[in-house]
């Protein structure tokens, strides 16, 4: 039997998972939900259910790849008991998976194109109508859709075709390092913008006044969600990174080292939006139209708008390609055991499979804008999306979570004692209790007011 590959450093763990939850979701939700429930105390809950939700159940998942050394289709497989049926959701995850990026490379190819825009100048002296006519003209468009949306495609897998240390490690060290420096110049920047610290004031400044007005209980309840969501936990995409995984360090440890560097971009990408956004008197949306129309509108304005415009779809694409690399990876690995083939095959079936799949979302925008499956003004793209994050990830999570902590699954003490091997911070037995008893509860939870 091969042996399994291994990451050649801690360093390209921390980052490659890291880089699968840092995404699209760091930049354009998480600054406008904390400018929009009161700021610094907004941040501290998200932080608290940070530690509360998301560490332990990411610990779980890494524990879960790193005891079977196996991806998400037979990770469970091979720790269940005989006759149990925990393995049903290896095949969930592969779907969730698949899923994920059939939109995600849509949304990619959109950074790599505005990144492209910029570089070559495409944007300059534009007025505002102009720069949303861009973003018009982009959606409209499908060959410009599909077209980086299979550069997106292509990038990813050709990645993943150089193997796990030589390619998607090394690849990804290099992208990340890359958003971490880009992030930090472009933050910096926005600080010392005229009229910029107003921005970081709206952004962190405990706004009492505006947590009466919309409920403590909604502010709770959001930033559990934003805590739940932000390390894309339940589908096995960071399961399969525990299983690339040496024993030299405990899980929770690691866990929470993931969970801190994803939750550092997503606040200084704070400080990148917001300052710009004051300096310029432009208000700050969220979603797409806060990345492709009111960020641009601000570059335009700037002194050295093209330079600043180009580092940040620079920076975006990094985030997203980290997470399209990721993601492959892990798609790969399920491919490779289920169908026992090799790398360069399992590569190849699912570039035509990933590029085939992701049409629809491409083309919803233009050719199948008819097609609006939640209401009037949805596209095929808000479908998928939900299916992901109100679905496949929080159902994902509960299995993983009853799976390490019930005695009809793997059981807590297994979870406990994978999670434990190695230096650092180690799951005590007093957590038993919370993570049997509270936290399904609270995922259920949080699942219901999703959907809701």
């Amino acid at each position: 039997m091969k042996e399994r590959e291994q990451f050649k450093s801690r360093i390209g763990f921390i980052l490659l998972s890291a880089g699968c939850a840092i995404g699209i979701g760091n930049v354009w939700r998480f600054p406008y939900v904390v400018g929009e429930n009161g700021g610094g105390i907004f941040v501290l809950f998200y932080l608290f259910f940070l530690l509360l939700i998301g560490v332990p159940i990411l610990s779980m998942e890494f524990s879960v790849g790193r005891a079977s050394k196996k991806s998400a289709i037979k990770s469970f497989e091979t720790l269940e008991k005989p006759k149990q049926k925990w393995h049903l959701h290896g095949y969930m995850a592969l779907v969730g998976n698949i899923c994920l990026m059939i939109f995600y490379t849509t949304v990619s190819g959109w950074m790599l194109k505005y990144f492209y825009n910029f570089l070559t100048g495409q944007f300059a002296g534009l007025s505002t109508k102009g720069v949303q006519q861009i973003f018009s003209n982009v959606l409209a468009s499908p060959s410009t859709n599909v077209f980086w949306m299979i550069v997106v495609v292509a990038l990813g897998m050709l990645v993943c075709s150089m193997g796990l240390q030589n390619g998607v490690e090394r690849i990804t060290k290099v992208m990340m390092s890359g958003l971490l420096g880009l992030i930090m110049i472009l933050a910096i920047h926005g600080l010392l913008l005229d009229g910029g610290m107003a921005g970081v004031k709206f952004y962190l400044y405990p706004d009492f006044h505006k947590i009466s007005e919309i409920g403590l209980v909604k502010v709770i309840v959001s930033a559990m969600n934003q805590a739940f969501f932000t390390l894309s936990i339940g589908i096995g995409s960071m399961a399969i990174f525990g299983s690339y995984l040496n024993k030299e360090q405990t899980l929770l440890k690691e866990s929470l080292n993931v969970a801190l560097l994803d939750t550092f971009v997503a606040i200084m990408a704070g400080l990148i939006i917001f300052p710009a956004c004051f300096s310029f008197g432009i208000s700050p949306d969220s979603g797409p139209s806060l990345i492709f129309i009111t960020l641009p509108n601000v570059f335009v304005s700037m002194t050295g708008g093209r330079i600043w415009g180009s580092l940040f779809f620079l920076f975006m694409s990094f985030a997203s390609l980290s997470t399209v690399i990721a993601v492959f990876e892990n798609i790969i690995a399920c491919t490779m055991e289920l169908l026992n083939i090799d790398r360069k095959k399992a590569v190849m079936i699912n570039f035509v499979v990933i590029t085939v799949l992701s049409l629809p979302c491409a083309l919803g925008f233009n050719v199948l804008s008819n097609i609006q499956p939640l209401g009037a003004g949805s596209t095929i793209l808000d479908l998928e999306d939900f299916i992901v994050s109100n679905l496949l990830l929080p159902l994902g999570s509960l299995v993983y979570l009853l799976f390490c902590t019930s005695k009809y699954g793997w059981g807590f003490k297994n979870y406990q004692k994978e999670a434990n091997i190695g230096k650092g911070l180690k799951v005590p037995d007093k957590m038993q209790f919370y993570v049997t008893v509270i936290l399904p509860i609270v995922v259920i939870f949080v699942f219901i007011s999703g959907i809701i």
